[in-house]
């Protein structure tokens, strides 16, 4: 597995910034599954505590795999300050086709851990998308977002 100069820089803040209770959250916000529904492309909310701003990990996994915490063998970009639009953190998982994985974000820093995973007898192709604008992404976090929809429902 190759690792970019950013996503190593990313590796070493997140475990660097950890919150009072010893540990930095980890959180599913989105998850995307393939066109031939044999994989999910997970986005992971990270947020070590007051003086850092959101991160977010990309995993490709099985169909139905659950994290709890970080798996580097299913780990393929790390993005930090990622936003959807001038108000929105995060970033979109898009699956053009089984072969490739976008990250699309506003702006922020993204690396790729690893630019092609092989899955199910194919490669997936994973690629960052920098300038996309997510007009109706809703402002703050994903996590916050998720749960106040929740909420709602």
């Amino acid at each position: 597995m190759k690792l970019t100069g950013l996503a190593l820089l990313f590796a070493l803040w997140l475990s660097a910034c950890v919150s009072e209770g010893g540990h930095t959250s980890f959180d599913e916000v989105a998850r995307v599954t393939s066109p031939d529904d044999s994989a999910d492309a997970i986005l992971v909310e990270t947020n070590g505590g007051a003086t850092t701003s959101f991160g977010y990990l990309v995993f490709v996994v099985p169909k139905g795999v659950w994290l709890k915490s970080k798996d580097e063998k299913y780990l393929v970009a790390s993005l930090y300050r990622s936003t959807r639009n001038a108000n929105a953190y995060g970033a979109n998982l898009k699956w053009p086709t089984k072969e490739e994985l976008t990250i699309e974000y506003f702006a922020g820093s993204a690396g790729l851990v690893q630019s092609s995973v092989n899955f199910a007898n194919y490669d997936v192709n994973v690629k960052l998308r920098s300038g996309v604008e997510d007009s109706s992404a809703p402002p703050g976090g994903m996590l916050h977002n998720n749960q106040k929809n929740t909420n709602r429902e």
